[in-house]
């Protein structure tokens, strides 16, 4: 045999059928089987090797490789505004304790001779005893008071309750009994009474 035989021989061989296969008549469209499953799946249930669902390789429902466990940035927190200092309520006044009220403001001293002022009120003052030998007498302008009397004994410093203002200068304001004496400390005399001061 010679080589142009030969090689005929070989060409038919591997030829032929897919020559008589593209001569064979159209019989419509037909499924081959594929190896591994049926309705032309690919091998292992006709998913795609490395997940199902046809999603992106990593996992199931899209997650990235590597299960998503791995540290992820967040998005920085919005700082907060600042809030204006509240306006603090005002404290309420107290009133004063009750007690003694506070002394007036002077008006000058309380003229001697003129009596009783407009505002006058007399008050309740503590129990007065009168010395030994003495009792009440009704003194008037002009008289001389013992000098007993004028010592810070019988002194009398609270005649703002009453309405009064304190004595000038060298002068005094003394209690005798219910009565209030304005007395010159220098000779004993006195300049003024308010009669009825205390009760």
């Amino acid at each position: 045999m010679n080589s142009r035989g030969l090689f005929a021989s070989v060409f038919c061989l591997l030829f032929t059928p897919g020559l008589a296969g593209a001569q064979a008549p159209d019989r419509g469209p037909q499924t081959r089987p594929t190896p591994g499953g049926e309705g032309g799946r690919p091998p292992g249930g006709g998913r795609p090797p490395g997940g199902g669902g046809g999603g992106p390789p990593g996992g199931a429902g899209g997650r990235p490789p590597g299960g998503g466990g791995g540290p992820q940035i967040q998005p920085p927190r919005p700082t907060p505004p600042i809030q204006p200092p509240r306006p603090q309520p005002p404290r309420p006044v107290r009133p004063p304790r009750p007690g003694r009220p506070p002394p007036p403001p002077p008006t000058g001293p309380h003229p001697p001779g003129s009596g009783r002022p407009p505002g006058f009120r007399p008050i309740r003052g503590p129990r007065w005893r009168y010395p030994q030998g003495y009792r009440y007498r009704r003194w008037t302008v002009g008289l001389i008071l013992p000098a007993l009397f004028l010592t810070s004994a019988y002194f009398y410093d609270d005649y703002w309750r009453m309405g009064l203002d304190g004595a000038p200068y060298g002068y005094r304001w003394v209690r005798y009994g219910p009565d209030l004496l304005m007395v010159e400390l220098s000779t004993g005399r006195i300049a003024d009474v308010i009669y009825g001061a205390f009760y």
